[in-house]
């Protein structure tokens, strides 16, 4: 990128930055997000990119990720010079029969189309990016009849005051999430990341390792670290290499780690596995084999409908007492 694209900022600015947009960062995140701005050319004060830090109390899961607005990423895509926009709207899959407390109207998944010049020839084609709502869609639990706070019986040590704990009023089950955008445009969420897989698709030099801010709502609210996701990833890729074509590979929980399963008998280990999960747990463990599970409904749509409809069943049994903490999820890394 030339030095026409950079975005230099003067130290007055430097220091509204950091004391507005990037005030969540430490030093060293500050200077990383001042560094990929500048290099991509992005304007902090319009929200073109946001620095978003995850688990910022706790020194051993804290990451910073780099989140690129929608303007943001056109702007970058625009002047690449071989990037046209969509020329049809977003095609959506969906299925009624999956209307849940976390699906409201039953999206499957949402398909974006971009154009990239071929240097070449000098020809457009059309780059794909698809999004799978269950992949993306930020799902919490939520008590029936809301919270209460309670004594804990433990005091905190440096003020002697007693520690509170929340505590759930009634049943609590499995909804999307409300806080943000996904309850109100659920369409238009899953399509911005729908569009960003097609971005780093496309033009994987740009945009490789940037976020829009829609993927990053789930990640708050799972329970895997950044470095247990790479892992993770790591082991199911060799794993899957040795397992031959039929082998799915599945993560049962740290205690059982990883297992490559024939895919003629997943259906009924994994209805075995989730029947005495609490209902985040069975939220973490589909995320984490989100991969698996897309592999068996390619290969198998009826038993995957019927072992969709069984985890949201799991899904929606009753979770007492559960820690707060839990729903608060640092960033994945892609």
């Amino acid at each position: 990128m030339n030095a026409i694209t950079r975005y230099d900022m003067s130290p007055k600015q430097i220091a509204l930055v950091k004391n507005t947009v990037a005030k969540d960062c430490n030093d060293d995140e500050f200077n990383l997000y001042c560094e990929v701005a500048r290099a991509k050319g992005l304007d902090p004060f319009l929200g073109q990119i946001i620095p978003m830090v995850f688990s910022k109390d706790d020194a051993a899961k804290r990451k910073m990720t780099i989140i690129i607005s929608r303007d943001g990423q056109r702007v970058i895509a625009q002047r690449c010079g071989d990037y046209r926009p969509a020329s049809k709207p977003p095609i959506y899959e969906i299925d009624k029969d999956l209307v849940t407390p976390t699906n409201p109207i039953g999206i499957v998944s949402a398909t974006v189309f971009l154009w990239k010049q071929d240097q070449k020839s000098g020809e457009w084609f059309e780059v794909a990016g698809q999004a799978f709502w269950d992949e993306f869609a930020p799902i919490k639990l939520k008590a029936v009849g809301g919270y209460k706070w309670e004594d804990s019986g433990e005091v905190w040590p440096d003020s002697g005051k007693p520690k509170k704990k929340k505590v759930a009023i009634g049943e609590e089950i499995l909804v999307l999430d409300d806080s943000g955008n996904w309850c109100r445009m659920p369409r238009l969420m899953i399509a911005k990341c729908a569009e960003m897989q097609a971005l780093r698709a496309g033009w994987p030099e740009e945009f490789t390792g940037l976020y829009d801010e829609a993927e990053m709502d789930r990640a708050k609210l799972l329970d895997l670290t950044a470095s247990e996701i790479v892992i993770q990833e790591q082991q199911e890729n060799r794993l899957r290499a040795i397992g031959g074509k039929d082998a799915l590979t599945v993560w049962w929980g740290n205690e059982f780690g990883l297992e490559n399963v024939p895919d003629g008998k997943f259906f009924d280990a994994v209805v075995e596995h989730i029947k005495n999960l609490d209902p985040i747990a069975v939220a973490k463990w589909a995320d984490a084999n989100r991969a698996s599970l897309q592999i068996y409904w390619a290969r198998h749509p009826g038993d995957a409908l019927e072992l969709k409809k069984r985890i949201e069943v799991a899904s929606q049994k009753r979770a007492a007492n559960v820690d707060e903490k839990r729903l608060q999820h640092p960033l994945m890394a892609g």
